[in-house]
């Protein structure tokens, strides 16, 4: 019992506590499953309009403030590094953010019912895996998994790796008597150098069912990613060989990044083939 109620202490400090809240810099190897966005407390914002409304909060959330400001005060993890190497390892994350993006495509009408693609389009991020997910709006703690607003999706998502390969590792790892359908996935395989101005690139492919009742659905994409594997200043290695931000899991080093929102119209009759 004792043993019991510790391990549900310890839970529910980490639940309210931000300063020991876990990031997760090798994607999420072990968790095949939806999620929403706010699972990514530990990462740092591209734009404050992602958690719009949460007034100063949202300013402390962007990636200048949260995590940059921390590089280059060479706190953190970051004292090793002389000024000069910090001022460098800044600069580099900059640009991979710079070429970071991500982008959806989905058709503006379809029909009740109608199962159609939806095309996730992704860009940069340091890997060695991003994940990409689609939500019904673009904001940190108030975007949900895109079923909540209606869509299901029809089959595994089909995921085509920097290597231009397709990729089924990941989500083969959840049980298929479970049903692989889902609207989040990890792209493994990413490496982007920062140094070089070399990027990876991904494509995932989701089989979305619009709902059976017509009317105007939104519909959007989040782009989880990583920055400081992209640079040798950004990273140490274990006594294993693997690589270990040098901000640690709290560092604010990870990326949150949404397409705008579609407003997708579904009509009583699909529309016709062009």
């Amino acid at each position: 019992m004792r043993i019991r109620i510790a391990r549900a202490v310890i839970a529910v400090a980490v639940g309210i506590a931000p300063a020991v809240a876990a990031g997760y810099p090798g994607g999420t190897p072990d968790f095949q499953t939806n999620v929403a966005p706010f699972c990514a407390g530990c990462h740092s914002s591209r734009s404050a309009e992602y958690l719009a409304g949460a007034g100063d909060r949202a300013a402390k959330e962007v990636a200048e403030r949260k995590h940059i400001a921390v590089v280059l005060s060479g706190q953190k993890g970051y004292e090793s590094l002389s000024e000069s190497d910090r001022a460098t390892l800044a600069d580099q994350i900059r640009a991979l953010d710079a070429a970071s993006t991500v982008t959806i495509e989905a058709p503006a009408v379809v029909g009740a019912g109608q199962t159609f693609q939806v095309t996730v389009s992704v860009t940069g991020g340091a890997g060695p895996a991003v994940g990409v997910a689609l939500v019904d709006r673009d904001h940190r703690w108030y975007a949900r998994p895109a079923s909540a607003a209606g869509w299901q999706i029809a089959a595994p998502p089909a995921v085509i790796g920097p290597d231009g390969r397709p990729q089924s590792q990941w989500i083969s790892k959840r049980p298929e008597k479970l049903d692989r359908n889902l609207s989040f996935v990890n792209v493994t395989g990413v490496s982007s150098d920062a140094s070089a101005g070399r990027w990876a690139s991904a494509t995932v492919v989701f089989a979305v069912r619009a709902p059976d009742r017509p009317g105007t659905y939104p519909l959007a994409a989040a782009y989880f990613y990583g920055t400081e594997k992209a640079t040798v200043l950004g990273y140490t290695t274990s006594a294993l060989g693997s690589k270990e931000v040098r901000g640690g899991f709290t560092g604010g080093s990870g990326r949150l990044l949404f397409t705008p929102v579609e407003q997708i119209e579904v009509q009583v009759q699909p529309p016709a083939p062009q």
